[in-house]
């Protein structure tokens, strides 16, 4: 597993660096945005952990940069209590983040867990459609009208579950167990956000034939529009 870090905090890079070494999981560590961008774009890493706070260009700009043409795997790191931060990375394209300071324990759960899902791991049944929206599982493929195009990971396993659960309602904490895999707390906007992706990339593909409907004070559900 090879992970590239973005983080200009060098000793704690060093620090991170060590323990994923531990853990199997081979770390690049760069200490600018510019640098961060043009190794991420480089191709090679399986993931990519990046700080908001960077010098030069900020962790934004890059996450902005380089979902332009990868659907590389992002964890975002975030200033403690930096809401905000977190919304404006999930509704860029991140597939996660996590509050400074943390464990590395956590992140090491984090990467495994996000790795899990962009890689297809234990997929039920790998071909999912629903009127033209065409889902391969197995090769991590989407296609309206047999036409492909592109969402983050957790864009993807998103709709996945919502394509699985067909007419039913999927409430926010179980999206948040079998999308992001951890329980729902009581002010994480993770799923919202990535619920609001998601509904105006389908938009914009199906000319709105594609909805993701709000059930008021319980979750959501895929429709087809007539």
């Amino acid at each position: 597993m090879k992970v590239l870090l973005i983080d200009d905090d060098t000793a704690l890079s060093g620090l991170i660096t060590e323990y994923l070494a531990g853990e199997g999981i081979q770390t690049t560590a760069v200490y600018t945005g510019v640098d961060g961008e043009r190794a991420a774009l480089a191709g090679g890493f399986d993931a990519v952990i990046l700080d908001v706070m960077l010098p030069g260009i900020d962790g934004n700009e890059v996450l902005r940069r380089i979902r332009r043409t990868s659907n590389v795997p992002v964890i975002m790191l975030t200033a403690k209590g930096g809401d905000i931060d977190r919304v404006i990375g999930l509704e860029m394209g991140a597939d996660d983040y996590i509050a400074k300071p943390y464990f590395p324990r956590e992140l090491v759960a984090r990467i495994r867990a996000v790795l899990r899902r962009h890689n297809g791991i234990e997929p039920k049944r790998d071909y999912l459609t629903m009127d033209a929206l065409e889902m391969s599982v197995g090769r991590r493929d989407i296609l309206w009208r047999s036409k492909p195009f592109d969402l983050t990971t957790s864009e993807f396993d998103l709709l996945e579950v919502l394509m699985r659960a067909g007419d039913l309602v999927s409430t926010k904490e179980e999206l948040s167990l079998k999308v992001l895999g951890r329980p729902r707390q009581v002010y994480d906007r993770s799923i919202d956000v990535h619920i609001s992706n998601l509904r105006k990339k389908l938009s914009a593909v199906s000319s709105g034939q594609m909805e993701v409907e709000t059930i008021r004070a319980v979750g959501w559900r895929l429709r087809v529009r007539p």
